[in-house]
Parts: structure tokens; sequence; C-alpha cells
């Protein structure tokens, strides 16, 4: 029933985030993954020149899906066709239309808890059932191919998520080979959400593809790329898929924005200054895992990509919501509860983002120290 869909708490946090600095409070936003930079500098200058001579009608650009094929083959060497991308208003539709185009209402879906609140949000608001296998830090908070295989009945579906939201942590290539062996063994068709990729801290975070060339991959321009409010993203759909899918999208959502697809081609290769992002993230991501065991938060995800560490408080409280929303009023660090992410065990976790500049990493820290021990 869509009236089981939960709300999305970290929401709440942000607006109470955004009264308190209307009413002249000083706030550090750690509660969303969204990278405090702008798009590349390129494509916002192309997408000024765009806005002066296209009438930006409804448009899929052949050259951005030809240059993504080529993103593929380079970074995975994976060969996929042009034709196979849907051009998206970001990731969120993409999902929705893996979900939508190939599972039936009652689907049973896997997917790791804790995860991205939205998958089990999406998965119910399609009348889909979300199966959450519990993952802890034995397993490194991620699904594996041991947990699938011991799933009765088994799924129709499973999402995947590498680096993952909340924790940051990336599944090795043998894992996700075994995963995909699993998958095929037992029918389960395979969602891979990989809008995290070129955010890596430990090994460079492996495409699915390289594993299951059917898998139904979803990706985005708002992380790497930097690009949140341009919604642009896309469903990578293998060649049998894809007319189910393009039916889908054509009702549902039409096309990418046009101005969004001219700066995203843009973007793809603007590599330099994408790269000078993610050195800030390696900067902040180490701060914080130097100064958060002095505060007494010792276990945490290993934050192996993405700009995400994921704590566990609960030797200070059973309420993750109560206590970000404390946290931000008292220190004006905005958090996000752990109930987001898992709703049996995510009462004693919060997440913090360190998409924002080292300044106010390190201003954050002072806060917290300061609050943390007191």
């Amino acid at each position: 029933m869509t009236s089981d869909i939960e709300p999305f708490h970290a929401i709440a946090i942000s607006r109470l985030a955004h009264a308190l600095k209307a009413e002249g409070r000083s706030i550090i936003h750690m509660e969303f993954g969204q990278p405090s930079t702008g798009a590349p500098a390129a494509a916002i200058a192309t997408a000024h020149h765009v806005l002066d001579s296209d009438g930006l009608g409804y448009w899929e650009s052949p050259a951005l899906k030809a240059r993504l094929a080529r993103h593929y083959l380079e970074t995975y060497g994976v060969t996929v066709a042009p034709e196979q991308f849907i051009l998206t208003c970001g990731a969120s539709p993409a999902l929705l239309l893996a979900l939508i185009s190939s599972f039936e209402p009652g689907a049973r879906i896997a997917m790791a808890r804790p995860g991205y609140v939205a998958y089990r949000n999406t998965v119910k608001a399609l009348r889909q059932i979300p199966v959450e296998i519990p993952c802890d830090a034995s397993v490194r908070f991620q699904l594996t191919a041991a947990a699938l295989a011991a799933i009765e009945p088994a799924p129709e579906g499973v999402i995947i998520a590498s680096p993952a939201n909340p924790t940051g942590t990336i599944i090795e290539a043998g894992e996700l080979e075994a995963i995909a062996a699993v998958c095929r063994a037992r029918g389960i068709r395979i969602i891979s959400d990989e809008i995290y990729h070129g955010l890596s801290y430990v090994e460079p975070a492996r495409s699915m593809l390289e594993f299951a060339p059917d898998a139904l991959v979803v990706s985005s321009f708002s992380k790497y790329f930097s690009m949140v409010g341009w919604r642009l993203g896309w469903l990578l759909a293998s060649p049998e898929h894809l007319e189910k899918a393009r039916t889908y999208v054509g009702n549902l959502f039409l096309t990418a924005p046009s101005l969004s697809q001219h700066a995203g081609l843009v973007a793809l290769d603007c590599d330099d200054e994408l790269q000078g992002h993610v050195a800030v993230y390696a900067r902040n991501r180490q701060l914080l895992l130097d100064a958060l065991p002095r505060l007494g938060l010792t276990s945490i995800a290993p934050p192996d990509g993405a700009f995400y560490i994921y704590a566990d408080i609960g030797h200070l409280t059973d309420n993750s919501l109560e206590f970000c929303q404390t946290l931000l009023r008292d220190t004006g660090v905005a958090t996000a509860p752990g109930l987001d992410f898992d709703p049996v065990e995510g009462l004693r976790f919060i997440r913090f983002s360190f998409a924002v500049s080292t300044a106010e990493v390190e201003d954050a820290i002072e806060r917290l120290a300061a609050w943390f021990t007191t």
C-alpha cells in the first residue's frame, strides 16, 4: 500500500536547518548527499551558449548517448550500444523505470538494509514487496551472494548499490561476480545503482555489467559530475528490455531536460576539474575518520566511496531522529538519522555527508567536539 511509505526524515532535518538559518544561525549542511560544488565550468559555459541558440524542445541527445557508451568502454571495458541508454530526469526516474518495466505488482525485490530510503519506498509505491536483508558490520553492510542464495523463495529482483548509501561501502569484484552467478541460477533480475561511481577512495568501483550483461544500470550526473539540480540521469538497459522501458518512459516522463543534456555531454570531458572535487572529499573523509573516534564514535561503516560516514550512536541514544534534531539545534550541524536507511536498526545510527568544503568539515568537527565532550 502507498500508505505504508515512510517519510524521508532527512528532509525534515533540512527544513529545521533552514528555519534556524533564517533566524541567523550558522548551519553546516551534512544531511543531504549532494555536492556543495556546481557543474563543471565548461558545462556551464555551454549551457549559456545553448540558452541563446536553441529552442530546447523534447529531445534525446544522440551525441550524449554515444559519449556515455564510450565512457563505459573506457572505464569498465564493457561494450554497449548508444541506443541502450534511456536518458532520464535524474536517477530517481531511472530507478522507477527499471522497477515498473521489469516487475509486476506483488513481485519481491531484495535489497540491503541499511540502504537508500527510496529503494523500499519506490518498490512499495509500485505495489511490489521490498525484501530487506539485514547487513551488518560482519558483511561490511553490503549484500552478499550467500544472502541472496539463502532467500526462499527466490525474489524476482534485487537492487545492488556499490558504492552504497548510507555507508559508502564498495562490493569487491569477486563478490559482484558471485552475486551475478547466484542471480543467473535463481532467475533474479539485477538493478545496479551506480550513481556514486567515480567517488572511490580505496579502489575503483566495478560495474555490474562486467559480470551480468543483462543487468539494468541506474546512474546520474548528480554526484561525481556535481550536477544535482540539472536533473539528468540514465537507465542502461539490455537490448531485449529496451522497447518496454521506452514505452514507459515516453508516457511517464517524455525526455530529460534538453539544456542538461548539452551540459552533460561537456561534463563527461571535465575529469581534471571533477577529480579536484574527489580530492576534497578524500581530505574531508580523512578528517572525519581521524576525529570521530575521539568523540566516541568508534563503530563506523568503511567509507570506501560516495561521500558518507555511517556511525553507530547506540551508546548515546535509541532515537536517531531526536538525536539529529538536538544535535542540529545545539551545534548547527545537520546530519541524517539512520532511521531513513534502516527502519529496524537505524535508530542507533546517523549519517554524515562530507560533500561540503574542507573548511566546513573542520568547523563541524570543532562544534561536534565541544558538544560530544560536554
